[in-house]
């Protein structure tokens, strides 16, 4: 995954945006599902990993929380939905932004996703296939947390605890359709079925949760080199969950915690809106 999200990056420097991989395309590939939201009653919760299975130490212990009822999006934000946010404005409006993710957007002069670029009226995006038209049903990607939250803002939604997202995928599981680096397509999908529930929630895209990097209650650093693999980047970074389209699959569970500091896009991060029920 690493391998293929650093090719991705090097060679969208190359002038040529050369093709790695020619597009296989998917078997369905329907317009944009509406979105909706799914709402979970929460309560005491158990949280982590099972102890039955391999998990890295970041996952453990499992432990309770309590989570009030809460709602998820159906589906990922698409791209046709951000471009909404970017051409009305979402990147000149300090409104939406916390201060930090405010300071990065005019220091690195943000003004779309990493990848994206403008050709007359016409948006493209460039992608392990080379440069391609942007697919506004496709699930919007290389996005840093500071424009996940932006956009959760702006939409009047937020981005979901990992202890919500986690709930929610305990009971979803992994499905034989999750678009993961085995199915060869190296690029987020839309959204195919009729969503009577929470889909994409493996795959397609790493989602940036608003929850801060840090230990589980009880978690204790293995002594020796092991230690250093997770426990001593548990500071100022944010947590994803669900793997993306260049993930493995076998690599992914529902418990799987990785990080990233706010500002990195060069990951294939994507971003799903919650909202509160009262």
């Amino acid at each position: 995954e690493l391998m293929l999200t650093d090719l991705k990056y090097c060679l969208s420097q190359n002038p040529l945006l050369p093709v790695f991989r020619e597009k296989v395309v998917a078997a369905d590939t329907a317009v944009t599902k509406p979105l909706k939201f799914v709402g979970f009653n929460g309560g005491q919760v158990a949280v982590g990993a099972h102890a039955d299975g391999f998990s890295f130490d970041n996952e453990l212990p499992r432990h309770t929380q309590f989570l009030v009822p809460f709602a998820l999006a159906n589906r990922l934000v698409t791209n046709g939905e951000y471009l909404e946010f970017v051409t009305s404005g979402g990147y000149s409006n300090p409104e939406y932004w916390l201060a930090d993710g405010w300071h990065e957007v005019q220091q690195q002069g943000w003004q779309q996703p990493l990848y994206w670029q403008q050709q007359a009226d016409a948006w493209l995006e460039y992608t392990l296939h080379g440069l391609v038209p942007l697919d506004l049903s496709a699930p919007v990607s290389h996005l840093s947390y500071f424009e996940a939250q932006a956009y959760a803002s702006w939409a009047g939604y937020r981005l979901p605890t990992e202890a919500e997202w986690e709930y929610a995928a305990e009971q979803a599981g992994l499905a034989a359709g999750d678009n993961f680096a085995d199915a060869g397509l190296f690029a987020p999908q839309p959204a195919v079925a009729e969503i009577a529930s929470v889909s994409q929630l493996f795959g397609d895209c790493w989602e940036w949760t608003n929850s801060a990097y840090l230990p589980y209650p009880g978690f204790k650093a293995p002594a020796g080199a092991v230690g250093e693999y997770n426990g001593k980047f548990m500071s100022g970074q944010m947590v994803l969950r669900g793997g993306s389209c260049l993930s493995r699959a076998f690599h992914i569970r529902s418990s799987y915690r990785n990080f990233f500091f706010p500002k990195d896009r060069w990951q294939c991060t994507g971003v799903r809106l919650a909202a509160d029920i009262e």
